[in-house]
């Protein structure tokens, strides 16, 4: 098979994590970001061309087959439409969108158009997550009972200044920027949520974000589980945790550390979990995100475009995250 030609719009924090794995994995052809210095600071490190606005990038698209969208949240879906409709796959950073009527309007434009359109879900190959999700799937802790997702970050007014962060018409709150992720993954684990309480505030970002930086939600889902969501951005000076714990009928499991990444805690009927040692996080600089797994990500992202049975985060994982994400908020009184 050829080698598979990449481009990649927006140069910012993740774009590196994906310029490494294109280059490494194909031909990175191309990069765009509307901040020329940063486009040609990634173009010069792998010998790709500039661009500083997309429809430029796009008007020569036949020079690549994947566009990689690392852009604010706020843009995937026009961008993405747009790449869709120049017949370029296309693979979105996290969240796929900021609603689900423009996700599903992604996917139609990837359906019309015949080119495939993925979203990077990177938590569900950290190793203990994955070592979860088997256990789950074979049924060994029997009936599941009740589950506590614990999102608790550090994001300063320093991490927000002079960013599309905090903006809520690109960014689109806490659990879309910081924790979507987590997010996928209960619904990965435990399938979809019914319906959802809670509350949500802005405690220490006043004047800085335009949303809420804590909140708290009682869950059901769809499968009987009642479950509670913490959420917040103000832990003291660095992140402190994400954990999820699990309870259920043949056993008791907490998965946490800083990013989802380390067993915590098990007492199980049989076959205890065995977790290998956990990954480093996305490390940029005066605080962390989650963890670094983009090399498995393009792994399983060539073995995709080949395999359409493949087990790769589509569209359709990405709409679900998106509209949970919207279940929440819709929720949770503000």
């Amino acid at each position: 098979m050829q080698k598979l030609r990449f481009a990649i719009v927006g140069c910012g924090k993740i774009a590196p994590r994906h310029a490494a794995e294109a280059a490494s994995r194909g031909q990175l052809i191309a990069v765009c970001d509307i901040v020329p210095a940063r486009a040609d600071a990634l173009a010069a490190q792998y010998g790709a061309k500039a661009y500083y606005r997309l429809e430029d990038m796009l008007a020569e698209g036949q020079s690549f087959d994947l566009l990689a969208i690392c852009t604010p949240n706020g843009l995937h879906a026009a961008q993405s439409i747009a790449a869709l409709e120049k017949g370029i796959h296309v693979l979105c950073e996290k969240p796929l969108s900021l609603s689900s009527a423009d996700a599903k309007a992604m996917m139609h434009a990837s359906e019309v158009n015949d080119r495939r359109l993925f979203v990077v879900k990177s938590t569900r190959y950290n190793p203990a997550l994955a070592t979860l999700k088997k256990k789950l799937d074979e049924g060994s802790l029997g009936k599941l009972y009740s589950f506590q997702l614990n999102c608790f970050w550090n994001r300063p007014a320093a991490y927000y200044s002079g960013s599309w962060k905090g903006q809520l018409a690109l960014d689109g709150g806490t659990l879309f920027t910081q924790f979507s992720h987590y997010i996928d993954a209960l619904l990965w684990l435990l399938g979809d949520i019914r319906e959802v309480r809670g509350y949500r505030k802005n405690m220490a970002h006043e004047g800085i974000i335009e949303f809420e930086d804590s909140g708290v939600a009682a869950i059901e889902m769809e499968n009987g589980m009642l479950g509670g969501l913490n959420w917040s951005v103000n832990t003291f000076q660095q992140n402190m945790e994400v954990s999820l714990s699990i309870i259920a009928e043949k056993g008791s499991i907490r998965i946490g550390g800083g990013y989802m990444n380390q067993l915590d805690y098990q007492l199980v009927e049989a076959d205890p979990l065995t977790v290998p040692a956990p990954g480093q996080a996305n490390d940029y600089g005066y605080y962390k995100g989650s963890m670094s797994n983009h090399d498995k990500i393009y792994e399983n992202l060539l073995i995709a475009m080949q395999d359409a049975s493949h087990p790769f985060a589509n569209a359709l994982d990405g709409l679900k995250t998106v509209a949970a994400i919207e279940k929440i908020y819709k929720a949770v009184s503000a």
